[in-house]
C-alpha cells in the first residue's frame, strides 16, 4: 500500500490520530484474549519453575513466598495492555 504525501501527514498527525484510533469495545475484545493466553502461557512456565530442584526442596515458608509472588506477578507485565483496552474513546 503506497500512501501519498497528505495521506501520510494525516496518518501522523497526532491531531487526526483519534479519527482512525481503534474503538474501545475492539480493544478490550482483542485484550481479552491476549490476557487469556498471557496466563495461560504464564501458568505453565510458573507451574514448571515449581517443580524444579530448588522450589522443591526448599522449607515450606521460601514455597509460600514463590507462591504468593509468582501468583501476583503476572499483573505487572498485563498492566500496559490493561490501560490500553481501558483508554476513553476519542469522541
Amino acid at each position: 500500500m503506497v500512501l501519498s504525501t497528505g495521506q501520510l501527514s494525516r496518518a501522523l498527525d497526532p491531531s487526526r490520530r483519534s479519527e482512525t484510533s481503534m474503538r474501545r469495545r475492539h480493544r478490550k475484545f482483542i485484550g481479552v484474549f491476549i490476557t487469556i493466553g498471557f496466563v495461560v502461557v504464564y501458568a505453565l512456565v510458573a507451574m514448571a519453575l515449581a517443580q524444579g530442584r530448588l522450589v522443591q526442596e526448599a522449607p515450606g515458608y521460601v514455597q509460600g513466598l514463590y507462591y504468593a509472588v509468582i501468583g501476583m506477578a503476572w499483573i505487572l507485565p498485563i498492566m500496559p495492555l490493561i490501560r490500553w483496552m481501558e483508554r476513553p474513546d476519542a469522541t
